[in-house]
């Protein structure tokens, strides 16, 4: 145990955000830089070390977290790094972008604010970029077989960077102008920098993984050629269709889905625009679901100078509590504040958006909502409460319905989907299509980064085993695994 009273003699104390006044002006990351190695050891020194560390169920990783608390706390920065990578492969990602179902589950969280996890994390692997800690590791030998890997996504890169080590030549599809999938143009820069992903790249690149920008697979090289030149598949493309709202005046310019918005106000980042084609500058926004694609399309807009800012969501505003039928170690759906919201906006929940109202030149200008509630598991409208709010932009963050099928990729494989639109696979991750396998979103519907890690790495044992009849890759998860915290 790093402090055996640590957790009775400190209080948890998390990374500090700079003002929200000022960070709105710029696009870097909200923390105050260096602000958590001075406090982290510490905290790290909160863990109990429990006998059974309930922490290891919660992540789909089963990171080793007491094992690095305890490093963190004796300050052995190397040491804490090799087992944060031992089951990570890329922790400066989770510990910015997941939601911590690892501190939900843990021990002390019972009658205690948990441990900051997450915060030790990020702070092991920032401090070993620092200190040159993290290093190619390419294969000693090669096994003469190939792998594509199509999407580059947290489990696309995953897979490819485990098959890789493991001694197969591996090639990256991704369709878009540079690597990363959502990692890079769904997250904005202020969640996390892409620096970050940047490095990693030349990372895997230096161990041997080929990339390859637009080329999208199905349209650009046809899966059949791609099958006859690889010994191996792995779909990783995610769930990228994203749901709609067909109401009255869905048609309108002005209304755009997140994953159109948002990839834009990247791309400024990136040098590609100096100006976003879709901006918030100077208008009234809306944006319609209230997960964390919300709160970064609400981030996206308080930056780009937006007039207002109102956040609507269908369900009920969660408590501050855990609720009875939510009891440790599950994930509680608990009321969050991110640092979107402490910059400004209103949020409302339990309405519906009922129509949309357009100007004469057929641009948004006003949204129509109405209350609702559910009763006997229905959801129904309460009369009465008609409302009208102002919405010259207006954003759809509802979430994602499954595999994109409109590029010829599902059909030209001849792949099976499951009942929810998702790539059928079986226990290891293999499509009905032999050689063919598929991790994160596109086979398990949409998810957190920290199972898309997950599942890469398993696929990625699947496919090693595949491809040489046996494997020493770790294999966090089975397809059908589902943590504590879900």
């Amino acid at each position: 145990m790093a402090d055996p009273k640590g957790f009775l003699t400190t209080g948890r104390e998390v990374a500090k955000t700079r003002p929200a006044a000022e960070r709105v002006k710029d696009w870097n990351e909200v923390y105050v830089p260096g602000s958590l190695l001075p406090i982290i050891s510490k905290q790290a020194g909160r863990c109990m070390d429990c006998g059974i560390p309930f922490c290891h169920n919660g992540c789909p990783l089963g990171n080793l977290i007491p094992e690095w608390n305890d490093y963190a706390y004796r300050e052995d920065w190397a040491a804490a790094s090799e087992r944060l990578h031992a089951t990570n492969n890329f922790p400066e990602f989770t510990g910015r972008l997941c939601p911590a179902p690892c501190e939900a589950a843990c021990v002390l969280g019972i009658n205690q604010p948990a441990v900051t996890i997450k915060n030790v994390e990020v702070s092991i692997i920032d401090q070993a970029w620092e200190s040159g800690d993290v290093t190619p590791q390419p294969p000693e030998r090669l096994s003469g077989k190939t792998v594509a890997v199509i999407g580059s996504g947290p489990a696309g890169l995953a897979a490819a960077q485990q098959l890789t080590r493991a001694g197969h030549t591996v090639a990256v599809f991704e369709r878009a102008d540079r690597i990363g999938g959502l990692l890079r143009y769904g997250i904005p820069e202020f969640k996390m920098e892409k620096v970050h992903i940047n490095r990693r790249i030349e990372q895997m690149r230096a161990e041997g993984t080929k990339f390859r920008t637009e080329v999208e697979i199905g349209r650009d090289i046809d899966a059949a050629q791609l099958r006859r030149r690889y010994d191996a598949v792995v779909i990783a493309a995610g769930a990228t269709v994203s749901r709609d709202l067909p109401v009255p005046g869905r048609e309108l310019s002005g209304i755009h889905f997140a994953m159109e918005y948002l990839p834009l106000a990247n791309k400024v980042q990136e040098g590609d625009f100096i100006a976003p084609p879709i901006t918030a500058e100077g208008k009234h926004v809306v944006v319609i679901g209230g997960g964390d694609t919300g709160a970064d399309c609400v981030g996206t807009a308080h930056r780009q100078g937006a007039a207002s800012v109102t956040q609507l969501e269908i369900m009920p505003q969660p408590g501050e509590e855990r609720a009875a039928h939510q009891p440790w170690p599950t994930f509680p759906m608990l009321y969050k504040v991110t640092s979107a919201h402490e910059e400004g906006g209103e949020r409302v929940y339990s309405v519906s958006t009922t129509s949309f109202e357009g100007d004469a030149e057929g641009r948004v200008q006003a949204l129509n909502l109405i209350e609702v509630e559910f009763k006997d598991g229905r959801l129904e409208q309460k009369p009465g409460t008609e409302r009208r709010i102002p919405a010259q932009l207006v954003t759809l963050a509802m979430g994602f319905t499954g595999t994109d099928r409109s590029n010829g990729l599902v059909e030209q494989f001849g792949l099976e989907l499951d009942a929810r639109g998702n790539v059928a696979r079986d226990d290891e991750f293999a499509t009905n299509v032999d050689g063919v396998y598929v991790a994160g979103d596109a086979g398990r519907g949409q998810s957190l980064i920290v199972w898309a890690i997950a599942e890469g790495r398993s696929a990625a044992r699947a496919v090693d085993r595949y491809l040489t009849g046996a494997s020493d890759l770790p294999a966090p998860i089975r397809p059908t695994d589902r943590a504590l915290t879900v």
